[in-house]
């Protein structure tokens, strides 16, 4: 395997407090990495600084072998970096296929498109059934799907999800990660910010753990799975409640 994506020494800020602080990250082509860490450590600064939607103070971002690091976010998208972001972010106003039609926005093939959005509701056939219906009908397990769906369409050749399992039923963290697994196994390399650290230690193949923004452990997923005392030191922490840039603002106002 080569690396898809390298992250080095990425430092972001927010409003005078460090989110992070020099993370590097390496990303082999058809593995799934997954990034772990206490509440507000840095992963979801990290996919945004990734995608370009938070300013980076210094960092390079290499993907493949263009450097994106100044590139603006819609460059990063058509590079083919897509981010399915925390708590969805569907737009409920819209039916599940005008949320679907938004993945495909950059793209001009518009029978591969339909194609592909009718593997979706292939698929997942309670979404296809619900097309034509607002998205604010859905439950959250839906939305989720309709979120990843929507994400596929834009050609990923990484996707990064940021807690996708956050606020789901059992049934539907299942279903999440059986759909990981199974986008990988069809070749997608994948970048999994994840509070459910079992889950994501079981799908992964290496996993970087933050803490306070900075690189704590990197390494396989089974010799993390294998350190109990290691699971203990560093992933002991709640999920995720409020956004990241959110909680930082408020702690750099105090």
């Amino acid at each position: 395997m080569s690396a898809i994506l390298s992250v080095s020494d990425l430092t972001v800020a927010y409003g005078g407090v460090t989110a992070l602080d020099g993370v590097s990250l390496t990303v082999e082509e058809g593995e799934i990495v997954t990034v772990l860490g206490a509440n507000g450590a840095g992963k979801t600064t990290l996919l945004l600084g990734i995608m370009g939607a938070v300013p980076a103070a210094r960092g390079r971002i290499q993907f493949r072998d263009t450097d994106l690091s100044r590139a603006r976010p819609h460059t990063r998208l058509a590079s083919g970096l897509v981010l399915v972001p925390e708590g969805r972010q569907v737009l409920v106003s819209l039916t599940v296929e005008e949320n679907l039609l938004l993945g495909a926005h950059l793209r001009r093939d518009r029978a591969a498109v339909r194609s592909e959005i009718d593997a979706i509701y292939e698929r997942f056939p309670n979404l296809g059934q619900r097309r034509h219906v607002a998205a604010a009908t859905l439950s959250g397990g839906e939305q989720q799907m309709v979120a990843i769906g929507r994400a596929m369409v834009a050609r990923p050749q990484v996707l990064m999800l940021d807690e996708p399992s956050l606020g789901l039923s059992p049934l539907f963290v299942s279903k999440v990660f059986e759909l990981i697994q199974e986008m990988n196994r069809g070749g997608l390399t994948i970048v999994l910010v994840e509070q459910n650290t079992g889950k994501a230690l079981s799908v992964a193949h290496s996993a970087t753990v933050l803490e306070l923004g900075k690189v704590a452990v990197a390494g396989p997923c089974e010799a993390l799975r294998n350190d109990r005392r290691l699971l203990d030191a560093y992933l002991g922490g709640g999920s995720e409640e409020t956004s990241e840039p959110s909680r930082l603002m408020q702690a750099g106002t105090h």
